[in-house]
């Protein structure tokens, strides 16, 4: 392994997700805010608990009670007499559903002069829910989607038409009460109705578009879930007013900032990279290898979400998946890495940020007796990389704004 590019991705990783927490931008949201009458909190997503705790210490007494929904392993503590959930994710559970009928409880009954401050981000669609179909039926409907390489608007545009919060319903709900909305977006271009498939938000989307991807998908639904696909959802809130902050722009940025402090020329490609993971890694790899011969340090960047597709029972996640995709490509590349990490700090159902390879990572997979393309085919790359020490670690975040992808070349000589 080269230790100085190990070294350099770690601390562009650790900067990167410093510089998009929302703290701040939570804290300029409310700066100034006025709420004639009580105040309630929900806050879901990936960054739940990190945004209420921003909330909390903005507002201190003036909200009057809260609720806090997150994945599992992301409640850093007590905020004040916030109620605090851990549910499942990316595909929903019993605690999901249990945690969002708080939420709901803790609405019901407030007039119109009250305010429900709604705190999201990214993760919400699995971690907020009220299923309208059976709980084992939504969460196969959910792994179907997951499986066959659906994008994150795909999916929603399906999953909002399953539930009794998505797709603006939850704002409904919290009617006649005002819904102030804070959203951390997690999706390119920032959509507001498919950010955690928009609880607070008008849905732009189409029962027809529901439809169509159930088709192109081939997705096995019963009868009941097929005539929800069907049905509308609501296309215009008045009791809404939203702002959204934090995208993966930033976080391309804030990677483009660390990667120059070490001396490398930085290099946006895309702040809205979408495709299958294994076609990004191997494109970074080709981009490094077109660049071999540079004269000065290079850091290529791409953000944005890419998807896998299942073709294996193995364990791992997009980033580390588009990392072990760049290895065959820059084998024996002196100077070369290719690292991916989602600012979540947790890569698919693993404890994982994302990967790290370099000219090296391939040799020492055919040492281990692995090879790269049986191992993608078994999308099991989360314990190839753990042999080569290429995994890449944070812990929760506290936010979630996409992934970024960084390629790297150094100068032989330097």
């Amino acid at each position: 392994m080269h230790t100085l590019l190990r070294s350099h991705a770690e601390t562009v990783v650790q900067a990167s997700i410093a510089a998009v927490q929302p703290d701040g931008a939570v804290r300029r949201a409310l700066s100034g805010i006025s709420f004639p009458g009580r105040v309630v909190l929900v806050s879901v997503g990936k960054a739940a608990w990190q945004m209420a705790k921003a909330a909390h210490d903005c507002l201190g007494g003036r909200i009057e009670r809260g609720a806090v929904i997150t994945k599992y392993g992301h409640v850093k503590g007590p905020i004040g007499n916030f109620a605090c959930y851990e549910a499942g994710h990316p595909v929903p559970d019993a605690n999901s559903f249990l945690a969002t009928q708080a939420a709901l409880d803790l609405v019901s009954g407030l007039g119109p002069k009250d305010t429900v401050l709604f705190l999201l981000s990214g993760g919400g669609s699995a971690l907020f829910e009220k299923p309208l179909v059976p709980a084992e039926t939504l969460q196969d409907v959910t792994a179907q989607l997951l499986a066959c390489g659906a994008d994150i608007v795909e999916m929603n545009t399906v999953r909002k038409r399953l539930s009794a919060v998505k797709g603006g319903r939850f704002a409904s709900l919290c009617a006649p009460a005002q819904v102030f909305s804070v959203v951390l977006s997690d999706i390119l271009g920032d959509p507001l109705d498919m950010i955690a498939s928009g609880p607070a938000a008008p849905d732009a989307s189409t029962s027809a578009e529901a439809v169509a991807v159930a088709k192109k998908y081939a997705l096995r639904l019963t009868p009941e879930t097929l005539a929800l696909l069907e049905t509308e959802t609501p296309k215009s809130l008045s009791n809404v007013t939203t702002q959204i902050t934090g995208s993966v722009r930033e976080l391309c940025a804030a990677a483009a900032r660390s990667c120059a402090s070490l001396g490398y020329a930085p290099v946006l490609l895309t702040d809205r990279l979408c495709c299958e993971a294994r076609e990004a890694g191997s494109f970074l790899a080709s981009v490094l290898r077109t660049h071999a011969d540079c004269e000065t340090p290079t850091a290529f960047l791409a953000g944005g979400e890419t998807v896998v597709r299942l073709t294996g029972s193995g364990k791992g996640g997009r980033n580390q998946e588009l990392a072990l995709a760049a290895a065959s490509g820059i084998d024996g590349l002196p100077g070369a890495c290719v690292f991916s990490f989602g600012s979540d700090g947790t890569d698919g159902p693993t404890d994982a940020a994302g990967g790290y390879v370099d000219g090296g990572t391939a040799a020492a997979l055919k040492a281990a007796g692995l090879d790269v393309f049986s191992v993608l085919r078994e999308n099991d790359s989360y314990h190839a990389l753990e042999k080569t020490g290429g995994l890449l670690f944070t812990g929760p975040t506290g936010t979630n704004v996409n992934d970024v992808a960084v390629a790297l070349i150094r100068p032989e000589k330097m």
